[in-house]
């Protein structure tokens, strides 16, 4: 197969130096004159050089645009994942320590008439707004549970060397993570001070708001390339107090 492809490729050679000459020498014959042949030839060749350039760097471009499509699309496959198996379970457990939580929900109701825009206005309203965490109303063993059980897949996460393409989710399974940790660290929750509480708070908030505006630019990309998994995503909803998968 190797000198296959070599000698298909002294055939292009050749064939593209017997298409010049042909053309040169047609050029000669209607013009009959070697000296404006030579002109134009060694015009065409100074500018070689130039062709070269802007040739190389236009598919230098496209390939690298192809690369980077085809290592979005693979990220795309791994954040799918972590929401089907920990992300959406997760943002649904640490919504009951969001303070003020039915305006954050308000925001967060996608549903299959949103638009870009719409995803936009979302993703800035969690950007903007200083969500506060209370972690005294909830149930943090129940949520040291969940996330130690997930902690195996988190890991392996973290080993994916496509994740470098994107920032933001990287720094979304690190606030994850360091709460894993930090839960973990912790016996029990019981009589905890008050500047302990406040540190816990702090990660959650963390968390969730990386979570949140991942989510939802998640949600954006199923809209757009994947309709079908979108309409059972809105469905299940974590924002929706009892989601149905059932289609009325």
């Amino acid at each position: 197969m190797f000198r296959t492809l070599i000698l298909h490729k002294k055939l292009m050679v050749c064939a593209l130096f017997v298409i010049s000459f042909f053309f040169y020498g047609l050029d000669y014959i209607l013009l009959g004159s070697a000296k404006e042949l030579t002109i134009w030839f060694l015009g065409n060749l100074a500018f070689l050089p130039i062709y070269v350039i802007i040739v190389t760097l236009m598919i230098e471009r496209v390939l690298k645009e192809r690369e980077r499509q085809a290592v979005m699309r693979k990220l795309n496959m791994v954040i799918g994942v972590f929401f089907s198996e920990v992300g959406s379970r997760l943002l649904k457990e640490l919504f009951t320590y969001v303070v003020s939580s039915g305006e954050v929900k308000q925001h967060l109701l996608i549903n299959g008439t949103w638009k870009d825009k719409d995803f936009s206005d979302a993703v800035e309203y969690l950007q903007k707004s200083n969500i506060n965490i209370n972690s005294n109303c909830c149930n943090m063993l129940t949520l040291k549970r969940y996330l130690a059980e997930k902690r195996g897949f988190l890991v392996s996460l973290l080993e994916n060397q496509n994740l470098l393409e994107h920032e933001e989710f990287t720094d979304l399974l690190w606030a994850v993570f360091h709460l894993v940790e930090e839960l973990e660290a912790r016996k029990t929750f019981e009589s905890m001070p008050q500047s302990d509480i406040d540190h816990i708070n702090g990660d959650i908030k963390r968390a969730f708001g990386h979570l949140s505006r991942e989510w939802v630019l998640y949600m954006k990309h199923l809209k757009h390339d994947y309709p079908y998994l979108f309409s059972l995503a809105v469905r299940l909803n974590p924002m929706i107090d009892s989601p149905d998968p059932a289609v009325y």
